[in-house]
């Protein structure tokens, strides 16, 4: 049975544990560097990405994270999307990005909390027609080489990947429909 972990510092946390149960995994619970070596995978979930990544620092996260994301797969939805990426630009002053993947983010991309919207999007790798839930959503604003486009939304890359590293700006854990979930466990290897 794969082992997912789950960021669980602040965010959607039980919607992400739910639908990696429902897929036939292990959903793990991640607030320590002794959780995170439980674990074949993570879900840096969405929330206040600020907020994420100051308490990453806190519970000495941070370097764990980056070691762990050399030979596991990551997957950052919405504001986990920001922390995996390499550059912020408007702002985002006071976070600390991982450097998992090699993009720019805008962070609230779609507008604030009102501007919330649900879309089904056509994804590489996927599927077609996957319903997907923006709320206060970035976008990658620029990619590096080697990073992969999986989907765009009105001329704006959505969801990405680069090796083991896979983002997206919405939120897959809060509709029914869990193939989202499903690729990323694809990505994790059976020996632990």
């Amino acid at each position: 049975m794969k082992k997912v972990g789950v960021l669980a510092l602040q965010g959607a946390v039980s919607e992400h544990i739910s639908q990696i149960n429902q897929l036939g995994g292990q959903g793990i619970a991640v607030k320590t560097p002794a959780d995170l070596a439980q674990v074949q995978g993570l879900i840096i979930p969405g929330g206040e990405s600020t907020a994420i990544s100051r308490l990453i620092q806190q519970v000495n996260l941070y370097e764990a994270i980056q070691e762990f994301a050399k030979t596991n797969p990551v997957f950052g939805t919405c504001a986990g999307l920001i922390l995996c990426g390499s550059g912020i630009t408007d702002g985002g002053e006071k976070l600390k990005p991982l450097n998992l993947i090699d993009i720019a983010v805008t962070r609230n991309g779609f507008g604030r909390q009102v501007d919330s919207f649900e879309v089904d999007l056509d994804i590489e790798n996927v599927g077609k027609a996957i319903p997907s839930v923006f709320i206060r959503a970035p976008f990658i604003d620029s990619v590096g080489q080697g990073v992969k486009t999986l989907a765009t939304y009105e001329d704006k890359i959505v969801m990405a990947e680069q090796g083991n590293i896979l983002v997206c700006s919405f939120h897959p854990e809060l509709t029914d429909n869990n193939q989202v979930t499903g690729y990323f466990m694809s990505k994790i290897s059976h020996n632990i």
